[in-house]
């Protein structure tokens, strides 16, 4: 090796993270020592104030034990190490300080006994506080049957793409007959309803009974094409279906060389959607136990892998950061919906066109409360969540980087799908939506693209941003464009595709004191684990390994 290889793999090395922490640019570090105990508070994004790393040496401990902890008060509660107080964190709130007391100089107390509680999420300091413990993730059938071919058989996942490909292609596929029906109804008991979808004439005074539909949208026995109908007992949701061919003409002939003409089986199957008014629900992210990982996907090709580092951004492993797929018990009961986020590392990177020759393979990144997992890459559809609760879409670039300090949640999954138009302030499909290599849009190894797909879209209106999330019985990204454009989104991206679990949407109403859980499609109720009779919801009942998005009904204002 001559001396400039040398100097180039050094400076590399010298580089590289030795942890997850070195990636967070915002954070801060305090420590105090005392009496051969030593502790170290690094507030992790002190913009977002949601998560705190504590290392603790005590006594002969030759290295220190990590401590992930929670705020679940970040609006008004912060912590800090305090010399006079060498025993625990003070935690300050309204202006009165509390000290709370969680370990000794053997490193015994309240601390150690929450990490050997094994709970997700361990109370502390009162309930004040939360500490987050490893734990395992539960896995369907099929998650656990791909993952141990793409983990431990060579070429595995060429079987699961091949089986996909084969077996799986439609066959979640619904279709429903149109019937004639009356006048429609207005959504009642709502303000606000989102704009229908650009229905052409021949269909406008038809209507469905979709088979699969698992919400309640009440005493209605059959739904217009396009229309939204309000969900019982949940305001500000909205149900509504449609089959791509009755999408008007003025939809379907638009830019025709980006989007391709859709085929027989995608023209006709249905597909549902659920709006949300974004004025009454706050959005949030959660990584699961295993997925998506932060190591190299095996998409990303030879030349623009870097030997010396473990992943794209210079580490595989996520400790000492504890990612859990649950939702925090704080919140669990003003929890309004959650659904599947998107592709696992695997599938989250490319292999075929410019984004696969640049930024080591543009990995698909993602933010949980303000806290950088993997790099957010520039050109990549974006869904995102700043500290102020405000959540919009965007193709990420690179300029966007300086808002990073206030982004609390962000998931990236693949090019957009609907892009805005700054010069028609309109949304059009985005340039890739054709292109299976360069959109990375999976499917099958023979660039078959139908299948069944989720995404999400945000749609705005004279008064209300909507976000919406979309369940394609079986579509190629066309037919997904196609539909985002006739329910005039602005933005929209792709989430994950081929399976219940990987599509999965529930809304959660109460009745009676009982949380009452509502599927979008009534066979993602099998993904919910059941014992003695009893449903247990999918990420608010149990770790799940794969992320997840949900939304929580907004505290009245003061």
């Amino acid at each position: 090796m001559n001396a400039a290889a040398s100097i180039v793999m050094i400076t590399t090395l010298a580089a590289a993270p030795a942890t997850i922490v070195d990636l967070q640019p915002f954070r801060d570090a305090s420590s105090v020592a005392s009496g051969g105990a030593a502790a170290t508070l690094i507030d992790l994004n002190p913009r977002v104030n949601d998560w705190y790393l504590l290392s603790l040496r005590a006594g002969a401990a030759e290295s220190p034990v990590w401590y992930h902890l929670e705020n679940p008060d970040p609006d008004s509660q912060t912590l800090t190490l305090d010399p006079e107080h060498l025993n625990g964190i003070r935690l300050t709130a309204g202006g009165r300080n509390t000290d709370c007391v969680l370990w000794d100089a053997s490193g015994a107390g309240a601390l150690a006994r929450a990490k050997d509680s094994g709970l997700p999420y361990a109370p502390i300091c009162d309930d004040r506080l939360y500490l987050r413990n490893r734990v395992a993730g539960t896995y369907t059938p099929l998650e656990r049957i791909t993952n141990f071919l793409r983990d431990r058989v060579w070429g595995g996942d060429k079987i699961v793409t091949f089986v996909r490909g084969t077996f799986f292609r439609d066959a979640f596929v619904e279709r429903a007959e149109p019937q004639a029906s009356g006048s429609i109804e207005a959504p009642r008991n709502t303000s606000t309803v989102p704009v229908t979808a650009t229905i052409g004439s021949a269909y406008a005074a038809e209507s469905i009974d979709p088979p699969g539909l698992g919400i309640d949208v009440g005493n209605v026995p059959l739904l217009r094409i396009g229309a939204w109908y309000a969900v019982v007992d949940a305001p500000g949701m909205f149900v509504s279906v449609i089959e791509p061919r009755a999408i008007d003409t003025s939809v379907l002939g638009s830019y025709p060389n980006v989007v391709a003409p859709l085929d027989s089986v995608e023209s006709r199957a249905l597909d549902y959607l659920v709006a949300m008014d974004l004025a009454q629900f706050d959005v949030a992210f959660v990584l699961g136990t295993d997925h998506p990982r932060v190591g190299w996907s095996p998409r990303a090709l030879d030349s623009v892998r870097d030997p010396n580092l473990r992943g794209p951004d210079g580490i595989d492993s996520v400790a000492p950061l504890v990612v859990n797929g649950l939702v925090s018990p704080a919140v669990v009961g003003r929890t309004a919906a959650a659904f599947a986020g998107g592709f696992k590392r695997e599938h989250g990177a490319f292999h075929y066109g410019a984004f696969a020759q640049q930024n080591r393979g543009t990995h698909y990144g993602f933010i949980e409360h303000g806290t950088v997992f993997s790099t957010l890459q520039p050109g990549l559809a974006t869904l995102y969540v700043r500290g102020d609760g405000v959540v919009n879409m965007t193709t990420w670039q690179a300029e966007d980087d300086a808002t990073l300090a206030d982004i609390r949640y962000a998931r990236q999954n693949g090019v957009p799908i609907i892009d805005y138009d700054q010069r028609t302030h309109t949304g059009a499909p985005g340039e890739f939506v054709n292109r299976w290599g360069p959109g990375n849009w999976s499917g099958s190894e023979d660039q078959r693209l139908r299948t069944l797909r989720a995404g999400v879209c945000l749609q705005q209106t004279d008064s209300t941003r909507y976000l919406i999330y979309g369940y394609f019985s079986t579509a190629t990204p066309s037919a997904m464009a196609r539909v985002f454009q006739a329910y005039r989104c602005s933005y929209a991206m792709h989430l994950d595709m081929n399976a219940l679990e990987h599509t999965y949407f529930a809304l959660y109403t109460r009745s009676a004191g009982r949380l009452v859980v509502q599927h979008l499609v009534d066979g993602m109720g099998e993904v919910d684990r059941k014992g003695g009779g009893q449903l247990a919801p999918r990420f608010l009942s149990f770790p799940d390994d794969r992320d997840f998005f949900y939304l929580t009904r907004k505290a009245p204002a003061q």
